[in-house]
């Protein structure tokens, strides 16, 4: 009895990791097909994308960066502020996903990884999305390709890659920064702040700075007050003033009321006023009474 107790729990430990991997659990309406990526995950992607002109979903997941609700929205622009049961893959808007065994609702915030969806389509990626796990999903009855053993640092290689197509959309490079700012391998901050610095997209520049803002960490607030004064175009540098009112307020207050006392894009001295004016921060009120005094 003794000699197997060993045996038994190796065997334990197996079936728990076997039912780890797989799709996430709230997937719905997919003819679903599990490959691995042990071998690569670009590789893996290039394969099954090249492979076929008919619309699929391409998924795998990693490690989540703490505590995040990510369901039915994908970018800056579309966050939303309340929970929704699940998301359509297809088409647009909140669905409802009822199971028969009690409460049906996610704690999203308690889920230690997320998910990357790709959509490819005739040869290419034209739409990423990012998930809470346990967020349901329905994709519209369209093939879904999900791969196991991604390793987190691939992951960053090919959003970075992504980023760095100039023929992709708004929606593929709006969710590959999101899912760098989301997940917790450390290369993705660094990866993120190369697309803060020296993306040639300015759109990729502004959406790079708000992640970088929500982050908020010691490397993320240089590049972000480099990108102010530095940036060669004047709407990213007010977009990094407004990733500054992001930060902790004795991080960004003093940093607002510097840029509203000295910089020299006029632009930038109004964004500062204004995000002041939106923080109720008393320092803020002292410099509005020396300006109109």
């Amino acid at each position: 009895m003794s000699a197997r107790a060993p045996l038994l729990a190796l065997a334990a430990a197996a079936l728990a990791g076997a039912a780890e991997a797989g799709p996430p659990p709230r997937l719905v309406h997919a003819r679903v097909e599990t490959r691995a990526a042990a071998g690569g995950l670009q590789e893996a992607v290039h394969r099954i994308v090249s492979a076929g002109t008919a619309p699929v979903w391409i998924g795998y997941a990693v490690p989540v960066d703490g505590s995040h609700s990510m369901c039915c929205w994908e970018t800056v622009d579309s966050i939303e502020t309340t929970r929704c049961p699940g998301c359509r893959l297809e088409g647009k808007g909140s669905f409802t996903f009822r199971e028969h065994q009690g409460d049906d609702s996610a704690n999203l915030e308690a889920d230690d990884k997320f998910v990357v969806l790709l959509r490819a389509e005739g040869g290419r990626i034209g739409r990423l999305r990012v998930l809470s796990w346990s967020c349901a999903l329905d994709a519209g009855g369209l093939p879904v390709f999900w791969l196991d053993d991604v390793r987190p640092t691939d992951s960053v290689r090919l959003l970075g890659a992504l980023i760095d197509d100039t023929a992709a959309s708004r929606h593929v490079l709006d969710g590959a920064l999101l899912a760098l700012a989301t997940q917790a391998e450390p290369s993705a901050l660094d990866r993120l702040i190369a697309a803060a610095r020296r993306d040639p997209s300015p759109r990729v520049r502004e959406q790079a700075l708000f992640w970088l803002s929500q982050k908020a960490g010691q490397r993320a607030t240089a590049t972000i007050a480099r990108a102010v004064d530095d940036d060669p175009e004047s709407q990213v540098r007010q977009r990094a003033v407004f990733a500054l009112s992001q930060l902790p307020r004795d991080d960004g207050v003093p940093r607002l009321i510097t840029l509203a006392r000295t910089h020299r894009d006029p632009r930038v001295r109004e964004k500062a006023m204004f995000w002041l004016g939106q923080s109720g921060d008393p320092r803020a009120l002292a410099l509005f009474e020396e300006i109109l005094r």
